[in-house]
């Protein structure tokens, strides 16, 4: 992943940043430093928290990457996989019914969603729902389209 640009965040900026994410993910950044990287050929802008890519852009709305879902644990808009389906969710498939254990009934469709895996409550993945969260427990179906992954670029950029 190649950087366009780069520059820190005003403290408006940064405001709003936390303001959102707490909204949305009952999530308190604690950073002392916020960057926003621009990057070349992908849909998505990081926000290096501390100079870790801890917050990244989807369709214009900021959301934790896996690594700032580890970092800092969201209470809302999480969906729990059981370990069946843990392998698939890390190398970037979209999460089906069956391997959802738990989801938060607040998701409405569309919203983005950090994907945990059951045991340790470790982030996996970054999804964004095709059903609202009381309708992603089941026997069938895809119901989360996978965003962002362990593994993938985003997951292995450093600056």
């Amino acid at each position: 992943m190649e950087v366009k640009s780069r520059h820190h965040l005003r403290s408006d900026e940064i405001r709003d940043l936390e303001t959102i994410l707490d909204d949305a993910l009952g999530v308190t950044l604690d950073g002392d430093t916020y960057e926003r990287v621009d990057l070349v050929g992908t849909e998505f802008d990081l926000v290096l928290v501390d100079g870790e890519p801890s917050v990244f852009y989807v369709d214009g709305d900021p959301f934790l990457t896996v690594r700032g879902a580890n970092a800092y644990p969201p209470e809302r808009r999480v969906v729990t996989v059981d370990a069946g389906a843990v392998q698939f969710v890390s190398d970037g498939a979209d999460v089906m019914r069956p391997g959802i254990v738990d989801a938060d009934e607040a998701i409405a469709p569309g919203d983005l969603v950090a994907i945990v895996e059951e045991t340790h409550g470790k982030a996996l993945a970054v999804g964004r729902a095709l059903e609202p969260g009381a309708d992603l427990v089941g026997d069938s179906g895809k119901v989360i389209e996978s965003v962002h992954h362990v593994g993938d670029d985003l997951y292995e950029f450093s600056v």
